[in-house]
C-alpha cells in the first residue's frame, strides 16, 4: 500500500470523503489545495512527530498529510499525563509536536506545529518518501503506556478501498481514533471515501448519537461498555444504524441481544482485534464468542491457535515490534502473538473468559472476572456489572460484584433491590462454581470507564 494521501488521491485529488467533528466538518478535497500545516508541512519531513492535539478532527487530518512525509507518527491519546508524554516522547525519539489551539500539552523541547482547523490554501508539493511508522499506545495501564510499531499496510492493507456500487456508508464510532479500534473505523472510512462522524472530547454519549443520528450514521462501532451506556441513556433509539460492530472487550450475549432489541434491522457484529495482533475476525450470527472453526483453519491470511488456553494470532496486521531500549517481545519464534485473552470450548465454539492478568485467586482456585459478569448481565433487570476481588484472610480473595440495574425511562421497579440481589445470586449458584459465586453484590449507579470507553477494573 502507497502513502495514505497516494492511495485516496491517485490523481492528486481526494476521492470523496468528508470528515466531521463537533463543530466543523472538512471535505477530504480540501487537501488537494491545501495543509493544515501551511507552508511548515515541508519542514516536518523525515521527523518523529508526537500528535498530540485536543481534537480528533485535527488528527485526522494530520494523519493524511504526514504519512509518507514523516518518519515516524505518535498518536497521543488525550488522557496522557505530562510526565507520560515526556516519557512517549523520549522512547519514539520525538523531534517535533503537532498540536492545536485547544492542545494542554506542553512542547517542551520539541519543535512545535499547529495545526489548523481546516486546510490552509497554498502551493503544496505534496510527496511520500518515507516508510512512514504509525505508533499506537496500549491502553489499560496506569504507568507508561507501552508503544506499538504499525504501519499504514499492517493497519489498512485489509480493509476495502471504495464504497460498495450504489451504496451510501456513513461511518461513526465512539471510540477516539487515536486508539486501535477507532483508528480501524478512521480507516475504513477515508479508505473507501465515505463520510465519518467523529465524537469530541467532553462530550456526552446523547450529544453525541444525537449529532450521528442527524448526519444520517449507518454504521457505528464501540466497544460493549460504551453501547451499554448509551442503552442506558434511553436515547440510543435516535440512532438508526444498518450495522453495529463491537470490540475491544468481551461482548456477552446479554449486549448482544440488548442491542438486536435496540436495532432489530441492524446487522449486529462483534469482532476480535488488539493493538498489537490486529484484527483477527468478525463474528456475525448474533451469538457470544466465535465457531470453533475459526481455529486451525485459516481465512483471510489470518491463523489462529489456542495454547494453553490462550488465544494467539498470526497475520500481516500483526504489529513490528514495541519500541523501547529493552522492549518486551512482541512475537513468539513461530510468528504468533499471545494475545492474553483466555478462552474455553463449549458445546463447538469458543468463549472468552477473560485476561490472563485478571484472574481472581480463591483459594488457589481461578476466577475469571467476564465469566461472573455474564452471569449478571444476562438478567434483563441488569444494565452492567463489574466483578473483582476483595481480600480474605483464609481464602486469599473472595469474589464481589458492583450492579447497576436497567432503568427504562419513566418506569418504576417492580421488584425490591433484595428479590433482585436474591435472585441474581441464585443464578450464580445455578450456573457457576461455589468459589465464583459473588460473596457480595451491592448495586451501583454507575461504574467508571476508561478513556478507551472500557471499564476500569482494579490493576488494570
Amino acid at each position: 500500500m502507497s502513502s495514505l494521501w497516494e492511495t485516496i488521491a491517485p490523481d492528486g485529488r481526494a476521492i470523496g470523503g468528508e470528515i466531521h467533528g463537533s463543530g466543523t466538518s472538512v471535505a477530504l478535497l480540501a487537501l488537494s489545495a491545501g495543509s493544515i500545516f501551511g507552508n511548515a508541512l515541508e519542514s516536518l519531513r523525515g521527523r518523529s512527530v508526537l500528535l498530540a492535539t485536543y481534537d480528533q478532527l485535527s488528527t485526522a487530518l494530520a494523519l493524511i498529510e504526514l504519512d509518507g512525509v514523516a518518519r515516524r507518527m505518535v498518536l497521543c491519546t488525550p488522557d496522557l499525563k505530562p510526565e507520560q508524554l515526556a516519557a512517549v516522547a523520549a522512547t519514539a525519539q520525538a523531534d517535533a509536536i503537532v498540536l492545536d489551539e485547544a492542545s494542554t500539552a506542553g512542547a517542551g523541547s520539541l519543535a512545535a506545529y499547529v495545526a489548523a482547523p481546516r486546510p490552509i490554501p497554498g502551493s503544496l508539493n505534496r510527496r511520500a518518501d518515507e516508510a512512514t511508522e504509525w505508533i499506537l499506545l496500549t491502553s489499560g495501564t496506569t504507568g507508561t503506556p507501552k508503544l506499538v510499531v504499525h504501519d499504514l499496510q499492517s493497519l489498512g492493507g485489509s480493509l476495502p478501498a471504495g464504497s460498495p456500487s450504489g451504496t451510501q456508508t456513513i461511518w461513526s464510532t465512539f471510540y477516539d481514533i487515536r486508539r486501535y479500534g477507532g483508528l480501524q473505523i478512521y480507516l475504513r472510512a477515508v479508505l473507501s471515501g465515505s463520510p465519518l462522524v467523529l465524537s469530541s472530547a467532553g462530550e456526552g454519549p446523547v450529544a453525541f448519537m444525537e449529532r450521528a443520528a442527524a448526519a444520517g450514521v449507518t454504521h457505528i462501532s464501540g466497544t460493549p461498555s460504551h453501547w451499554r451506556r448509551a442503552l442506558m441513556s434511553g436515547e440510543a433509539g435516535v440512532l438508526r444504524p444498518q450495522y453495529v460492530r463491537l470490540s475491544g472487550e468481551v461482548a456477552d450475549q446479554a449486549v448482544l441481544d440488548n442491542l438486536r432489541a435496540a436495532y432489530p434491522e441492524a446487522r449486529i457484529a462483534h469482532a476480535f482485534a488488539s493493538t498489537e495482533a490486529g484484527v483477527a475476525f468478525d463474528v456475525n450470527d448474533g451469538l457470544a464468542g466465535f465457531p470453533a472453526g475459526f481455529i486451525d483453519n485459516p481465512a483471510g491470511g489470518i491463523e489462529m491457535k489456542v495454547v494453553d488456553h490462550t488465544l494467539r494470532i498470526r497475520s500481516g496486521r500483526i504489529a513490528t515490534r514495541y519500541l523501547g531500549a529493552a522492549p518486551s517481545r512482541l512475537v513468539s519464534e513461530d510468528g504468533y502473538v499471545d494475545t492474553g485473552d483466555m478462552v474455553e470450548l463449549k458445546d463447538g465454539r469458543y468463549h472468552f473468559m477473560g485476561r490472563t492478568g485478571g484472574v481472581i485467586n480463591v483459594g488457589g482456585l481461578k476466577v475469571y472476572p467476564e465469566e461472573v459478569e455474564s452471569v449478571l448481565n444476562a438478567d434483563p433487570r441488569v444494565r452492567m456489572s463489574l466483578v473483582r476481588a476483595r481480600r480474605n484472610p483464609i481464602t486469599g480473595a473472595v469474589v464481589v460484584a458492583d450492579v447497576v440495574l436497567a432503568q427504562p425511562e419513566g418506569a418504576a421497579p417492580t421488584d425490591s433491590p433484595e428479590l433482585i440481589k436474591s435472585e441474581l445470586l441464585n443464578a450464580c449458584r445455578r450456573i457457576l462454581a461455589a468459589h465464583k459465586v459473588p460473596a457480595m453484590l451491592r448495586f451501583v449507579d454507575s461504574l467508571e470507564f476508561n478513556a478507551a470507553g472500557k471499564l476500569v477494573r482494579p490493576g488494570g
